[in-house]
């Protein structure tokens, strides 16, 4: 997709070139840049240093412009950073069982600042703690590969839970339970 992008850019620059293109005037380069950024949040949600990347792509649209689009929408109530980060980190939690660590490197790759980020976290976490986040986790790995029997299973549980961005302790702690939860249900079977 980032290639068909390229090209198009490429292509688009070539036509451009050959009319002649002429700079914008600032007043059209304001409502071109506004609009803009209200067709980049209508299709998903974006940080506002993400949605000034994106708009600064644009050749016609400079820093003045982007500043003036991104004030508007902020004063529209568009663009808010700390309700796009509660927003982003509820819902991948609600999707997906994700730990701390990786939930605020994902928020960081959203060009969300640390501070927002940290504040959405304690939210999303207060509301599901990592505990409950990482049982359900275990419990669909565990519906789909079975209980860990060996080692080797287990080892990749272990890595698959890192893998989420739950902590260290927290894994070796539910690991060993599920680990042994299996073991003596094991046992039990043999006894009857």
């Amino acid at each position: 997709m980032r290639r068909g992008r390229q090209k198009f850019k490429e292509r688009r620059k070539g036509e451009e070139e050959a009319r002649g293109a002429r700079p914008l005037d600032p007043e059209k380069a304001r409502e071109r840049t506004l609009q803009r950024a209200v067709k980049l949040l209508a299709a998903k949600p974006r940080s506002v240093e993400e949605l000034r990347e994106r708009l600064l792509e644009k050749e016609w649209a400079d820093e003045a412009s982007v500043t003036y689009a991104l004030a508007k929408l902020k004063e529209y109530g568009y663009l808010d950073d700390e309700r796009f980060a509660f927003g982003f980190a509820s819902y991948r939690v609600r999707q997906k069982p994700v730990g701390r660590q990786r939930l605020a490197r994902d928020l960081k790759t959203k060009k969300v600042s640390k501070e927002t980020a940290d504040a959405a976290l304690e939210l999303v976490y207060q509301e599901t703690p990592e505990e409950e986040l990482i049982e359900r986790a275990i419990e669909k790995r565990v519906r789909l590969r079975g209980r860990p029997a060996t080692r080797r299973e287990t080892k990749s549980l272990y890595e698959h839970l890192l893998r989420l961005g739950f902590p260290y302790d927290l894994i070796i702690r539910k690991v060993r339970e599920a680990s042994s939860a299996g073991s003596v249900d094991e046992d039990d079977a043999a006894a009857d």
